[in-house]
């Protein structure tokens, strides 16, 4: 990371190399195109910018596509679904046809059966030519109705391959439309459905907290070193709340510098506990340039917590420990809020994505 000396003139620098780099490669100038840019080139996630290198001198929209849809899928939603959609119709229409020709195939053989039971039934008619005709008949269509039959569940075995290829890439997409393209964590979305599922049953309600927290004076960060700098900040934060917790714990970047984990199985002074831990964690932990060694000094975080049995549902949590968030803000910064030790104050609205 490389602090600046003056920010706009840093994100100035930065939009300028974008523009110009696209225009040497002949990249078109679309939004979707400038973001993979911006964010190569600001170095914050180092897989796109791997991704990015590794095209040609003149890479076509569908490779910038492909990146695009693998690291910002919230851009390339519509078209994933839409692809998904015309390749499954067309699958199953082909399944439809072969089954149909099946039937058709199966309906002749009967078809064959019945004629050839209806001479052996004729005994005045029956001959040793006769049965020789009848028997090679009954071979030449059995054959042929068994490698028609082999080749149908061969053709339908390479559809089903396919259709679970299409529904791989749905799971994929699903799974990076709800993780933050920045942190890899969940996302708004994610939490949003999550923290509704809670009240779904009495042993969410009774077995969940919410734990709120929010980078302090993040704002300051930005201004005084740039929004990259402020990027990797965030990144190194969402690792530390990541991997402060179990495996089967939630945790979502919500907003700009803001966090949230929900808790299940722990009591409110487990709780608070975990949160207390992480916070003394962030602030022990340097913040320094891997590639100058620039410190960029302390970085705290501010936390709120509200059980699910405190709350009336998910908006009541969400409030709740908004409001313990912010009296940890109002309080000095860098401590963490128990809901249950305060007095009540409006907090902000959640759920941006009430739909799926």
């Amino acid at each position: 990371m490389q602090p600046a000396a003056v920010p706009t003139e840093r994100s100035t620098d930065i939009a300028a190399t974008v523009v110009t780099t696209m225009r040497q490669l002949g990249v078109l100038g679309l939004p979707r195109n400038y973001e993979i840019f911006y964010e190569a080139l600001s170095g914050t996630n180092r897989e796109l910018s791997l991704a990015v290198v590794s095209l040609s001198n003149r890479p076509t929209q569908d490779e910038l596509d492909q990146i695009g849809r693998a690291f910002f899928a919230h851009n390339h939603g519509p078209g994933i679904v839409e692809h998904a959609r015309e390749v499954i119709a067309r699958e199953l229409e082909e399944v439809a046809s072969l089954l149909r020709s099946e039937r058709s195939h199966i309906e002749k053989y009967g078809r064959i059966l019945d004629e050839t039971s209806s001479g052996l039934s004729n005994r005045s008619l029956l001959s040793q030519d006769l049965l020789q005709k009848i028997a090679n008949a009954m071979a030449i269509a059995t054959n042929s109705t068994i490698d028609h039959g082999r080749q149908v569940a061969s053709t339908l075995s390479d559809k089903t391959a396919e259709l679970e290829s299409v529904k791989s890439k749905l799971e994929e997409y699903k799974r990076l439309a709800d993780t933050d393209p920045l942190t890899h964590i969940w996302n708004r979305r994610a939490f949003d459905k999550e923290i509704t599922s809670i009240y779904n049953s009495n042993k969410g309600i009774l077995f969940n907290a919410l734990i709120l927290a929010d980078i302090d004076r993040f704002k300051d960060i930005n201004d005084r070193y740039g929004h990259p700098v402020g990027d990797k900040i965030i990144q190194i934060i969402a690792d530390i709340f990541q991997t402060s917790i179990r495996g089967d714990m939630f945790v979502a970047r919500t907003g700009g510098e803001e966090f949230a984990l929900i808790i299940e199985g722990a009591s409110e002074d487990a709780t608070y506990e975990i949160a207390e831990r992480i916070r003394a964690l962030i602030e022990q932990t340097p913040f320094t340039s891997s590639q100058t060694g620039t410190n960029y000094g302390t970085v705290t975080v501010s936390m709120g917590i509200c059980m699910a049995s405190e709350a009336e549902g998910p908006e009541d949590l969400y409030t709740k420990a908004d409001r313990a968030l912010y009296r940890s803000k109002v309080s000095g910064r860098n401590r963490v809020t128990r809901h249950s030790t305060m007095a009540g104050r409006a907090g902000k609205s959640w759920l941006l994505y009430k739909k799926d």
